[in-house]
C-alpha cells in the first residue's frame, strides 16, 4: 500500500487561505455594505405617516395590516391622521416595494438593513419604525413624488376669464366634462380621511370610485344617501375634506367638490333627481315635525323625516328655500335654478314647505309645539354686526348681508362708483366680489395679514382676479360724511402684527399716526352676524340653554326641552352649509328616536 502524498500536502497548502479576507460574515458583528437602493426592511417615520392605509390596499401578499400603536393611544390627532399604523409579516412580503410606491406622504420606506435572524415566529410582525427605530439612518429605497404611481397634479379646472366674468352673474366654474372627472376620479386613492372629517361623513370615496367607471347614477344615489343638497355642497362646500386629502401632503388635493358638482348636475331637472335617487318613502306613521327655517339643516331634517313617512312643514319666512344658501352666497357661485333644482326634489317626496310665513308673527312656536310632536328650529345668522365706528350711521354705510340679500332678490342697490368692504371673511369676499360686478372700484380693508383671512382661499384669489383689491393690516378708525350726510371717505389707520406670548395667531397693533383717507360712496361692513331670537317666548327661551349665541344640544340636536331640536348656525360654530346638513341629518335621528319612544 503506498503513501497518498498529494493527501498529506493539500491541508498545508489550505494554510494560504487563512491570510485571505473571508467569503463570508460574523453577523451581527460584521455587516456587509449594499448598493444604494437595496430593498431590505421596511422603516416607516411615524410622525409623517396619516395611517391611510393605501400600503396595506395595494399589498398583493396581503403583508400589510393597520394596527394601533402604544404610542398612538390618547395622542391627539392632527385631522386626517386615523392613527394607525402599518406592519408588515416579513414572512408574506416579497419587497416589490409596491407600498413605498404608493405612499402619499413618502412616509415609508426600505432601508439598507436585509438580516434578521430570530427563532421567535411572532417577529416576523414588523412594525416599521417601531421595530426598527435606527432604520432611519440607513434608508435605502424611497418614493420619488416625480416618478410616482400616484398622479398628484389634478385635473384644471375650467372657468371664466376674471376681467370678463365681473360683467354678469354668469356662473364662473364651468365644471368638468366626462373625460376631466374621470381622470380626477382616477387619483382618488380610497384611504376615507376625507369621509372622516366631513361633517356629514358622505360616502365620498364610493361615488368617486362610481365617476372613476363611469357609473354616474350610482354616484349620485351614494351621494343623495345622506346629502339630499349635494348639488349645493358640489358648488359651494368648505370642503374640509380636501385639506385632509392623502394626496395633498405631496400635491393637489383630490378635487372632491368639483366631483361632486359633477355628478349632481348630470341629473337635469327635479324629476330626474327622483327617478335616478329613486328614494324609498315609507307610508304615512301618522306623526307631524314642524321645521322653523327652510336652510341647508331645515331642508335636510324635512327630507329624511319625509322619507320616515313623517308628516313634515317647513315654515320660511321668505319667498325662496335656502336660508342663506338663496339670500347670502352670490349665484355666480350658485346659480338660482340649480337650489330650486334640489328643494324641488324634496317637494316632491312630500317636504311641504309654507312661504312668506314668519314664526312668532304669523303662527307662534308654541302652536307649533302644540300641533306637532317636535320642533326642529335651523335658523341663520342674519342679524349682522356693526362696525363700530363713528359715522357708521351714515346714509351708503350698508352691511354685507342685507347688501347680498337684496342683490340675490333682484333689488337694486345704489352703491355709487367705489367701495369699501371691512371685513376677511367669505361674506366679505362675497359682497366685494358682487359690488364689483357693478362699480369700478372696491376696496377691502381687512385688519390682518391676507394668510390670516377666514375666507376660502379659491375666494380670496378669484376677488383678485376680478380687480378687488385687498388692503391687509387696516383698522377702520371713522366714516366721513360729505356735506348732505352720506359716505364720503373712511379713515383707516396701518396696523403691525404683535406675536402671541400664548402661541395663538399675531394680533393687529395700530400704528400711531400712520393714518389714511380712502375716497369712497360706500362703506360695507362684514365682520359677522348673530341670530334674531325675538320669536321664542321668554318662558320657552328660559327652559333651554343658549350660550354666547347659540342654543346648547346635545348629540341628537335636542335641546333641553325634549319637544324641541335645533341645527345649523344657530348650534354649530362652523357656520357653513355642510356642518347645517350634518346638524339636520343628526336631528332626524333625535326627532324619530323621540317621538317613537313617546308614542311606544
Amino acid at each position: 500500500m503506498g503513501i497518498n502524498i498529494k493527501g498529506i500536502i493539500n491541508p498545508l497548502l489550505s494554510l494560504k487561505q487563512a491570510g485571505l479576507k473571508p467569503h463570508t460574515l460574523l453577523y451581527p458583528y460584521e455587516k456587509k455594505e449594499t448598493a444604494g437602493r437595496y430593498r431590505g426592511l421596511h422603516y416607516n417615520n411615524l410622525d409623517d405617516c396619516i395611517g391611510c392605509g393605501t400600503c396595506s390596499t395595494i399589498c398583493q401578499n396581503e403583508a400589510i395590516d393597520m394596527v394601533l400603536l402604544d404610542q398612538m393611544q390618547g395622542k391627539k390627532l392632527a385631522p386626517g391622521d386615523s392613527g394607525l399604523r402599518p406592519r408588515v409579516d416579513n414572512g408574506r412580503c416579497c419587497w416589490c416595494a409596491l407600498c413605498v410606491e404608493v405612499c402619499p406622504t413618502g412616509s415609508l420606506s426600505l432601508t439598507k438593513d436585509y438580516v434578521y435572524v430570530t427563532d421567535d415566529a411572532d417577529s416576523f410582525l414588523w412594525t416599521p419604525g417601531v421595530s426598527n427605530p435606527e432604520g432611519k439612518e440607513i434608508l435605502s429605497y424611497q418614493s420619488d413624488a416625480h416618478h410616482s404611481l400616484l398622479h398628484y397634479n389634478r385635473v384644471p379646472m375650467r372657468e371664466l376669464e376674471g376681467k370678463e366674468r365681473v360683467k354678469s352673474f354668469a356662473e364662473v366654474v364651468l365644471g368638468y366634462n366626462d373625460e376631466e372627472a374621470r381622470e380626477e376620479a382616477s387619483r382618488c386613492i380610497s384611504c376615507g380621511l376625507c369621509t372622516e372629517v366631513c361633517p356629514e361623513h358622505m360616502h365620498i370615496p364610493e361615488y368617486i370610485n362610481a365617476i372613476y367607471h363611469g357609473e354616474v347614477n350610482d354616484a349620485i344615489r351614494i351621494i343623495y344617501d345622506n346629502n339630499p343638497m349635494g348639488e349645493m355642497c358640489g358648488k359651494v362646500c368648505t370642503r374640509r375634506c380636501e385639506d385632509v386629502c392623502a394626496i395633498a401632503h405631496r400635491g393637489e388635493p383630490v378635487a372632491i367638490r368639483w366631483l361632486k358638482r359633477y355628478a349632481t348636475e348630470k341629473a337635469d331637472n327635479a324629476d330626474m333627481v327622483k327617478e335616478i335617487v329613486h328614494p324609498e318613502i315609507r307610508e304615512p306613521n301618522g306623526h307631524k315635525v314642524a321645521i322653523v327655517g327652510a336652510g341647508p339643516s331645515g331642508l335636510t331634517a324635512g327630507y329624511y323625516l319625509a322619507l320616515k313617512g313623517y308628516d313634515v312643514t317647513i315654515y320660511e319666512s321668505k319667498e325662496k328655500a335656502g336660508g342663506m344658501t338663496m339670500y347670502g352666497i352670490p349665484k355666480y357661485r350658485l346659480p338660482l335654478e340649480s337650489l330650486d333644482k334640489q328643494v324641488s326634489y324634496m317637494e316632491k317626496i312630500g317636504v311641504k314647505i309654507k312661504y312668506n310665513t314668519k314664526v312668532g308673527t304669523d303662527i307662534s312656536l308654541q302652536e307649533l309645539h302644540e300641533k306637532n310632536e317636535a320642533v326642529f328650529i335651523g335658523i341663520g345668522y342674519e342679524i349682522p354686526y356693526t362696525i363700530g365706528v363713528k359715522g357708521e350711521e351714515l346714509e351708503n354705510s350698508i352691511q354685507a348681508v342685507n347688501y347680498l340679500r337684496d342683490i340675490n332678490s333682484d333689488k337694486r342697490v345704489d352703491i355709487g362708483k367705489k367701495v369699501a368692504v371691512i371685513g376677511g371673511g367669505n361674506v366679505a369676499i362675497d359682497a366685494a366680489r358682487v359690488a364689483k360686478r357693478f362699480v369700478d372700484e372696491v376696496t377691502i380693508l381687512y385688519r390682518r395679514r391676507v394668510k390670516d383671512m377666514p375666507a376660502d382661499w379659491e375666494e380670496i384669489e378669484g376677488a383678485e382676479h376680478e380687480g378687488v383689491i385687498i388692503k391687509p393690516q387696516t383698522i377702520p378708525l371713522e366714516i366721513l360724511p360729505d356735506a348732505g350726510g352720506k359716505v364720503r371717505a373712511i379713515k383707516y389707520g396701518n396696523a403691525e402684527m404683535v406675536a402671541d406670548e400664548k402661541g395663538g395667531r399675531p394680533s393687529p397693533r395700530l400704528i400711531e399716526g400712520d393714518e389714511h383717507i380712502l375716497e369712497v360712496d360706500t362703506i360695507i361692513g362684514a365682520i359677522g352676524q348673530e341670530a334674531d331670537y325675538s320669536f321664542i317666548p321668554d318662558d320657552i327661551k328660559n327652559a333651554i340653554e343658549i350660550n354666547r349665541g347659540r342654543m346648547v344640544t346635545n348629540e341628537n340636536m335636542q335641546t333641553k326641552l325634549p319637544w324641541l331640536f335645533a341645527g345649523g348656525d344657530i348650534v354649530n360654530k362652523t357656520a357653513d352649509a355642510i356642518s347645517a346638513i350634518a346638524d339636520g341629518y343628526k336631528a332626524v335621528k333625535g326627532i324619530d328616536a323621540y317621538i317613537m319612544q313617546k308614542y311606544s
